[in-house]
This record gives C-alpha cells, sequence and structure tokens, in this order.
C-alpha cells in the first residue's frame, strides 16, 4: 500500500517554512525508508521550504499507525530564531497530511507532455552530457515540474509523473477551498493548536 505524506508550511511565515525542513528531519529519523518525492522551496531563505512530500510503501497497519502518531499540526518551539531574532513569538506549527495514491487525479497520458532535457550540478561527465533530466507539462493547466533526482531518464519520468499528479492534486484542493471558503486545503489553511508532536530547536 502506498501514501505519500506531506509536510506544509501554509501560508505561514519563513519560520513556518524552517520547520517544515526540520520537521521533515525528524520524521525521516523515525521513517528512514520514506522516498523524498518533492519539495517546494521558500523563494528567498536556502534551506527553507513551503511543502516536502514523500512516499512510503508499507502494510496497512504500519501507515495507520504512522497516521495516528503524525498527522495533524506539529508544533515546533524556537529557542533562537536567525530569521527575526527580536520577535517574540516562538510557537510555530507546520501541518502533516497523509494522502492515498488512490486519491491522486486520474489524468490521461494523451495530457501530458514529457521533455527532456540536461541535469546540472553533480553527477559526473553522464550528467553533464546526457539529457537524463525530464520535465513533465499538464497541457490543459500548463502545470509543469521537472526532475533530475535519478540517473537516468526512465526513472526520472516516473518521478516526474508523481509530482505533477501532486501539484494536480494540490492545484485542485486549493480551487475548491476557494469555491467553498471553508474546505480543508492543505497550502491555503492550517490547523493550528493541539499538536500530534511537539519539538524544539534553533530555527
Amino acid at each position: 500500500m502506498k501514501k505519500y505524506i506531506q509536510i506544509t508550511a501554509g501560508r505561514g511565515p519563513v519560520e513556518c517554512a524552517r520547520a517544515v525542513a526540520l520537521v521533515a528531519k525528524e520524521l525521516m529519523k523515525e521513517y528512514p525508508l520514506l522516498h523524498l518525492v518533492d519539495a517546494e522551496e521558500h523563494d528567498n531563505e536556502p534551506g527553507c521550504f513551503m511543502s516536502i512530500t514523500f512516499s512510503c510503501n508499507a502494510e496497512k497497519p504500519q501507515l495507520e499507525a504512522m497516521a495516528r502518531n503524525w498527522e495533524g499540526s506539529i508544533l515546533y518551539r524556537a529557542t533562537a530564531n536567525s530569521y527575526r531574532p527580536t520577535h517574540k513569538r516562538r510557537n510555530w506549527f507546520v501541518g502533516v497530511n497523509f494522502i492515498d495514491e488512490i486519491e491522486l487525479p486520474d489524468v490521461s497520458e494523451t495530457d501530458i507532455r514529457y521533455e527532456s532535457c540536461r541535469s546540472g550540478g553533480k553527477g559526473g561527465q553522464n550528467v553533464n552530457k546526457v539529457e537524463t533530466a525530464v520535465r513533465a507539462i499538464h497541457i490543459p493547466s500548463g502545470i509543469s515540474v521537472r526532475c533530475s533526482d535519478e540517473r537516468s531518464q526512465s526513472q526520472n519520468k516516473a518521478l516526474a509523473r508523481e509530482r505533477l499528479l501532486l501539484k494536480l492534486k494540490e492545484k485542485s484542493q486549493e480551487l475548491l477551498a476557494t469555491a467553498t471558503k471553508d474546505a480543508w486545503s492543505n497550502h491555503s489553511d492550517l490547523q493550528r493548536g493541539n499538536p500530534v508532536k511537539t519539538f524544539s530547536g534553533k530555527l
């Protein structure tokens, strides 16, 4: 059984975006076999993320136990704030959401265009000379993602498709929340208080 685990800062400030990265590290300590699917970086601050999404293949009881322990609001209590040192607020919240694979949108392959491109960064001559990176574009909406995580183009294509479906789901949630004004949206509304877990440390 496969689930996606998304850690999100909602519409929170940079402190929440930093907390997303720190909470993701704690989650990986507990479940080291999680696979990183997507990470939406903060616009201005390195090491800060508006959301990080993992995938997990496990038996249903294990996934249910994970959800009981992690799904909901997570409190990160700052012992120091490197972004706004004089800010009085110390409690910052992020949300953890579990998404079933079957909840991903059913998108026809004819609606997705794949483009190959060269990967950047480390990886040796193979990365620099061979177009292993893949960009997946949802033709009807124009939403696109790029993947260069893996060394083979086929692996990057599969991961790009997975990321694209997650982006489309997020977009549909945002549209639904806008239309109903009281619907839950991972990136629009973040429930604060009554945290399922609390961590502390320097932001």
